[in-house]
């Protein structure tokens, strides 16, 4: 699987876990270049924990919050954790 944003290549792995239809991509396959510090924003899952956020930038377009991961998940997810996925303007394909 690879994720692109501004026609950059930020993640690529063939091992993401797929969970509720989003692929996540293990923290080593991910190009930590493009994503900024945990921006603040989280959410919460009652199965998986806690998520945090990043933006995500490429030259000059960013997407705010486009990428979450779960630091320390819950049990249940715990394959998860650190793993990195995305939302709509990042192309996972």
């Amino acid at each position: 699987m690879r994720a692109t944003f501004n026609g950059q290549v930020i993640a690529e792995s063939d091992a993401t876990v797929v969970v509720e239809g989003n692929h996540y991509f293990p923290p080593a396959s991910v190009n930590m270049e493009f994503f900024s510090e945990p921006t603040g924003r989280t959410t919460h899952c009652p199965w998986k924990g806690d998520a945090e956020y990043r933006d995500v930038t490429v030259g000059s377009e960013s997407a705010s919050n486009a990428a979450w991961f779960y630091p320390s998940p819950k049990e249940k997810a715990a394959e998860i954790e650190g793993y990195v996925a995305f939302y709509g303007v990042v192309d996972v394909s």
